[in-house]
């Protein structure tokens, strides 16, 4: 197979290429198992040279040395004098000089010793496939990232993509208007139109403006900028002009007409016909046009916000429920609710929302776990694959009205489970779950996640065993400085940085910083070890450790080559900084800003906790931020999860994978023919079982 991006997406769940059988076999898995403990379960035949350079690009080999190559112990010898004068000397040489053709190094560290490799690893476990089977895996995963309603991150989207025209793939099925809007702009096929509705082409203009007429660096690369859908400030090519208006003659043609709907933004709508110099072509689309151009407003939520003034609240969410459906009151709940003036029009909305939109439901279920009245509330959403905070100000938060008791906010927590597991049930026949699958959280937002090996969804844990430590690691080339950086958060979100600011004196026996190296423009690297258990006791009131990545230089992470993940070492590790073997995850960074959040700790429970969120903005310098809204993520799977997820979609649970139809397990079990077996890593199917 020689499109790369379909080896790296398949090495991402466990799976290997090759093109035929290979005489060194034995070799080759001998070498797979003794420099990256990966264990070949399925397929030995094929194990040939080939997928020994492939496996040390995903995991690494060649990583660059940090600035103190004898990292930890030559760091813990050297005082925090000496640790100072050894950065600045290099930011003289570096930033002062310019001389950035040579990696910089320490001149006052020890000479350290390394000794043979005897840390206990846990194996990875791969099958090696031929290239015709790949194909078909790649068909199934492709049909579940459009059967999924949520939009895909860019790795996926690119594998989507590329796996659509080199195989000219017919998509029958596409859930999310965000993935079908981009195939739409990518191949300018009306097939794609066929999965809009008239309401979206507003979109589909919003993310031409990003695509089209701001510079990236590469096909896939989105922007970052908010656009404000403008259309007194734009000036599309006629060929875009053109465009649009065979997409809305399209729509026209295929009867997704909801005009109602795009009275929200009439205004908007009569600019853009304006724009294009639309000329309708049917009855219909004559009416549409005249209705935009018209003073008439036939808004739903026109009609709904006349309602809601005249306090008129069960009439108010009916209109909005028949108008744009249960999704849009469930999206308006908190507003509707805290209008009501009796518990019986509480209980009679809640109980009158029908929807069969699981996705809605479960981010209803966890927004109400993490609900305050009190506290002001933070905003977290995405653009052009980008997470975008927003946290009220303080005029925000008096001014705001839709505040709910806790009485409230319990019986919408319980209506909502009640209805998601009504929803749910008896989609699957015998279910065997793994204890592990019960501290996976669920991909709700992985649009914004870089791809890699090792990759879990967001909020995910992973427990860190006694004697193990994290060895946080980042590596980059052609640019001249990336920071990897920690911050603590104690109970209340507030933050204590350790970067290459503070680290010269905090350096210690717990949290172990590798220097700052600024010399990367041929390779440079930086690490963090932390050592959980003395860390604990050393900043008692840390509740939470947050490993972040930012681009000093100011250049977005997609205009070079970035890795980063983490590392399970020994408390007492060989001496060797970057050990491949002991890689749990290794991913590229590549989005379209300067900053990145990688994982994080819980402090409380041990656990090793997923975060891999892409920011948007152009921040150079970590701690200069917010990260209250982190938190969220701690407490992701203690309210919802795979294994709860799992347990509804079951006719019945068993405690034998032999007996399951499904196996929910990363565990290499014994089970029957014809069972399918889902892994904590499979994104893609988890959500096009949730629709």
């Amino acid at each position: 197979m020689d499109n790369i991006i379909f080896q790296e997406f398949l090495f991402t769940k466990g799976v290997l290429v090759s093109s035929k059988p290979s005489e060194n076999a034995f070799e080759v898995i001998f070498t797979l198992a003794n420099k990256f403990d990966i264990r070949i379960t399925e397929g030995h035949e094929y194990a040939d040279e080939a997928i020994i350079n492939f496996a040390s690009d995903m995991l690494g080999e060649d990583v660059p040395e940090p600035f103190y190559r004898g990292f930890p112990a030559s760091v813990k010898e050297l005082s925090p004098d000496v640790l100072l004068f050894d950065q600045l000397l290099s930011y003289v040489i570096t930033y002062g000089f310019g001389n950035f053709t040579e990696a910089q190094h320490s001149y006052f560290e020890s000479a350290f010793d390394k000794i043979a490799f005897k840390e206990d690893t846990q194996p990875k476990n791969f099958v090696i496939v031929t290239e015709e089977k790949a194909v078909e895996l790649l068909k199934d995963y492709v049909e579940d990232m459009l059967s999924g309603s949520r939009p895909l991150s860019d790795t996926q989207y690119n594998v989507v993509l590329k796996y659509i025209t080199e195989y000219n793939y017919k998509v029958s099925d596409c859930a999310s208007k965000n993935t079908a809007i981009k195939l739409l702009l990518h191949s300018r096929n009306m097939d794609f139109a066929k999965f809009l509705f008239l309401s979206d082409v507003l979109k589909l203009v919003e993310e031409m403006i990003g695509y089209c007429y701001t510079s990236y660096s590469t096909i896939y690369s989105w922007p970052i900028i908010t656009y404000n859908l403008n259309l007194k400030k734009i000036n599309l090519r006629n060929r875009d002009r053109k465009f649009i208006a065979a997409v809305i003659d399209e729509i026209f043609a295929n009867g997704y007409c909801n005009v109602r709907e795009c009275f929200e933004k009439k205004a908007l709508w009569c600019g853009l016909l304006h724009h294009i110099h639309y000329k309708p072509k049917t009855d219909e689309a004559k009416e549409f046009v005249a209705l935009m151009r018209g003073k008439e407003n036939r808004s739903v939520y026109s009609e709904f916000e006349r309602k809601m003034n005249a306090k008129e609240i069960r009439a108010a969410a009916e209109c909005l429920r028949k108008g744009k459906g249960s999704g849009a009151l469930l999206r308006n709940l908190n507003y509707i609710l805290s209008r009501c003036e009796s518990e019986e029009d509480i209980e009679y909305i809640v109980n009158s929302i029908e929807t069969t939109n699981a996705i809605i439901l479960i981010q209803l279920i966890l927004q109400y776990a993490d609900y305050s009245a009190d506290k002001a509330r933070t905003f977290v959403f995405t653009q052009y694959n980008m997470t975008k905070i927003h946290t009220e100000k303080p005029w925000e938060q008096a001014k705001r009205k839709s505040a709910l008791s806790p009485a409230t906010v319990e019986m919408i927590q319980s209506k909502m489970l009640e209805k998601l597991k009504a929803l749910l049930a008896n989609k699957l026949g015998k279910v065997y779950i793994s204890p592990a699958m019960y501290s996976i959280a669920l991909p709700l937002q992985e649009n914004t996640s870089n791809g890699g090996y090792g990759i879990l969804p967001k909020g995910s844990r992973l427990h860190i065993e006694e004697g193990k430590k994290i060895r946080a690691f980042t590596y980059w080339e052609k640019v001249n400085d990336i920071d990897l950086s920690v911050i603590g958060l104690n109970e209340n979100g507030e933050p204590t940085e350790f970067s290459w600011r503070t680290m010269s004196a905090n350096q210690s026996q717990a949290l172990t910083f590798s220097g700052d190296q600024t010399s990367g423009y041929n390779g440079g690297s930086e690490y963090f070890d932390v050592d959980v258990e003395l860390f604990k006791k050393n900043n008692p009131k840390i509740k939470y450790l947050v490993f972040c990545n930012n681009v000093y230089y100011g250049d977005n992470f997609n205009q070079f080559y970035c890795k980063a993940g983490y590392m399970l070492r020994d408390i007492n590790d060989t001496g060797e900084v970057f050990e491949p073997k002991t890689v749990a995850s290794s991913f590229t960074i590549d989005c379209e800003s300067t900053f990145a959040y990688l994982f994080g700790i819980d402090l409380e429970t041990n656990d090793f906790v997923w975060l891999n969120l892409s920011r948007n903005g152009k921040q150079r310098i970590a701690g200069c931020s917010s990260m209250a809204f982190i938190s969220r993520y701690f407490k992701a799977t203690s309210v919802l999860n795979v294994g709860k997820l799992f347990e509804m979609l079951a006719t019945q649970l068993t405690d034998s994978p032999e007996e399951a139809d499904v196996a929910v397990t990363d565990e290499e079990i014994a089970v029957s023919e014809g069972t399918e077996i889902i892994r904590s890593y499979n994104f893609e199917k988890i959500n096009a079982l949730l629709g």
